[in-house]
């Protein structure tokens, strides 16, 4: 992987690390849903991008490389989010660790994913840091 395979917009979603079932309850499916966004990213070097994470109310500017995986690991990517200055999200710190979802070699229509996990970096709003989840994002056509 490089970051130009980064490069672009992915619909982001994030979720809760709830173990519940949701029982068919779409009340508790919602209630899993942490954030709602968009990725933007755009390649520095091979293995360095920045980029804007955006919910349309506020974002986090992001800061990324390429990194290699152990044995068990593929190769990954790690982002820092900072908030912006005088907005909302001053003060925000959230880190993701993630990778380039599997492509099936028989897959018909794949849409390149990305997947991972987040954590809050820095305490924020009445939030404690540390809180942790899970993430998808779709690349955008």
């Amino acid at each position: 992987m490089s970051s130009s395979e980064l490069a672009g917009s992915w619909t982001y979603r994030s979720f809760r690390n709830d173990p519940t079932p949701i029982d068919g309850d779409p009340q508790k499916a919602l209630d899993l849903f942490f954030a709602d966004a968009e990725f933007r990213f755009d390649t520095l070097t091979d293995t360095e991008f920045k980029g804007v994470i955006d919910w349309g109310s506020g974002g986090l500017d992001l800061a990324g490389r390429i990194t290699q995986g152990g044995a068990d690991t593929p190769v990954a990517f790690e982002i820092v989010g900072t908030g912006r200055t005088g907005t909302e999200t001053d003060g925000w710190q959230y880190d993701y660790n993630g990778c380039l979802a599997y492509r099936w070699p028989n897959g018909t229509r794949q849409v390149p994913s990305l997947v991972g996990s987040l954590i809050r970096a820095k305490p924020h709003n009445g939030a404690p840091a540390g809180y942790t989840a899970s993430f998808i994002a779709v690349r955008k056509s």
